[in-house]
């Protein structure tokens, strides 16, 4: 592999890693009273977004939709029978009680994402249907069509789920 390929690869690690920690920073400074750090840190969460898009583009990472449904179900598979459960002996062994919960809800959501890809994956030239999805703020359980009453992962109240359309 070139120089350049691992260079794009880590500046698409680095990019995406800064797009998360600014909006969680935009959040907390939007919960402490400070509206316009707050916008600052969305803008430039979105700034690294369009960098993250770049080097993957440069990468050849982006296919054809059928593609990226199997690439996603491969990443989520992985997150979900290697990566997590090795976390979690991880954290186990650390007794780290933060880590362990936030491993734990990541690997139930992760089988939950397989899950959706793969039928998305199926209906891939079959299905027109057009609905939108409900993302737990607390664990991130992903449901589609409407918000369950409560979240089968963490139990937060359906009424909280953000909708993404």
């Amino acid at each position: 592999m070139s120089k350049s390929v691992d260079d794009l690869k880590a500046a698409f690690a680095g990019e995406s890693q800064a797009n998360r920690r600014y909006l969680a920073f935009a959040k907390k400074a939007e919960d402490e009273g400070y509206p316009q750090i707050a916008k600052l840190f969305r803008a430039a969460a979105e700034a690294e977004t369009v960098h993250a898009h770049n080097h993957l583009r440069a990468l050849g990472e982006v296919l054809a939709t059928a593609e990226n449904v199997k690439a996603a179900i491969a990443g989520e598979h992985y997150e979900n029978t290697t990566m997590y459960p090795e976390f979690l002996v991880d954290a186990k062994a650390d007794n780290n009680r933060k880590a362990i919960q936030s491993f734990e809800y990541a690997m139930a959501v992760e089988f939950e994402h397989e899950a959706l890809y793969q039928a998305a994956l199926d209906c891939i030239g079959k299905d027109d249907e057009s609905y939108d999805y409900y993302v737990c703020p607390v664990c991130g359980h992903t449901h589609p069509r409407n918000a369950p009453d409560k979240c089968p992962v963490c139990g937060a109240a359906g009424s909280k789920f953000l909708k993404v359309a």
